[in-house]
């Protein structure tokens, strides 16, 4: 049985594996820290059952948003990420997973596709060996996902398709405030990818890009520069801001930037390891893929309205 998002959620202490806490404080004078992943280990599949691991789960993904599982098992049909999403529903108040379109259920296979489309005429951006820039998921969607989460079937074998993730808090504090002021307002067109288009009648909504967390006062973003058009001059000039900053990140060895991203190549994200991560507190890139082969599962859920 699926349960209701419970906002007065259990609190849980919690030390991860081999983690180190994400320090993400970036005020003016805060000393910045290196970002890294914190980790988990899933010994059997029936730890997704365990209320103790689902716990650990949840309460690093409210601390840090970012989270890597290790599995001691072999999983190919993703059952142990099915039910823990279920379970992270039925203790901690998670909304359950969402579909991907509408010819898809829950879980979306990541990996290049030349002829066979997982949606009916349409290939998704997934479905290529190309690189993907800075973004974050289901940012066309009334209905945002808090989480996601990537299930490694088969690591690129050749160096390929590093995945990175930067953290939004720290990106906001390199804004200006009349960048930070315009994205937080609704002056912005997000277009739907044909591929993911649920209603023929809808192609767009009018949103914000930036909003504060009324709950953890996060900075919180939605943002895939291909699809979309700022509907006035100061969300052009934000936009612009915006993009020359993340350009900068890729290309900047500055420690303001370095502090800012984690890059979790094949050898830190192999087969048999998942990632999730909140979507609207970390985006994330991949460089081009190498391996043809290369296999990722995905799975989102806890979808809500991104805040005004």
């Amino acid at each position: 049985m699926l349960h209701s998002r419970n906002h007065q959620r259990r609190a849980y202490t919690v030390v991860a594996s081999s983690a180190v806490a994400i320090n993400s404080s970036t005020g003016p004078n805060a000393t910045l820290q290196p970002l890294t992943v914190p980790h988990l280990t899933a010994p059997t599949i029936g730890h997704s059952k365990e209320q103790d691991h689902v716990h650990q789960v949840d309460a690093q993904l409210r601390k840090h948003g970012i989270l890597k599982i290790s599995l001691k098992f072999t999983d190919p049909d993703s059952r142990y990420l099915e039910q823990l999403v279920l379970s992270l529903n039925k203790y901690c108040g998670h909304q359950a997973p969402i579909s991907h379109s509408a010819t898809r259920g829950w879980f979306w296979d990541v990996r290049p596709e030349t002829n066979s489309f997982q949606t009916a005429n349409h290939q998704a951006r997934s479905e290529t060996m190309e690189e993907f820039p800075w973004h974050t998921d289901c940012s066309y969607e009334e209905l945002v996902p808090r989480y996601f989460a990537l299930q490694v079937i088969q690591h690129d074998r050749y160096g390929g398709g590093t995945l990175s993730a930067m953290n939004i808090q720290r990106l906001n504090h390199l804004l200006s405030p009349s960048t930070q002021a315009s994205l937080m307002r609704q002056e912005y067109g997000i277009n739907i990818p044909k591929e993911f288009v649920k209603n023929s009648a809808k192609g767009q909504i009018v949103g914000n890009l930036m909003a504060i967390d009324p709950e953890s006062q996060s900075c919180l973003m939605r943002f895939r520069r291909d699809i979309l058009a700022p509907l006035t001059q100061s969300a052009s000039d934000a936009l612009e801001e915006l993009d020359a900053c993340l350009r900068a990140s890729e290309s900047a060895a500055e420690s303001k930037f370095a502090m800012s991203t984690v890059h979790l190549t094949s050898a830190d994200f192999p087969s048999g390891t998942i990632i999730m991560m909140d979507n609207r507190r970390w985006l994330h890139a991949r460089n081009d893929i190498k391996d043809p082969k290369r296999h990722l599962r995905r799975l989102r859920w806890d979808a809500i309205p991104f805040p005004v």
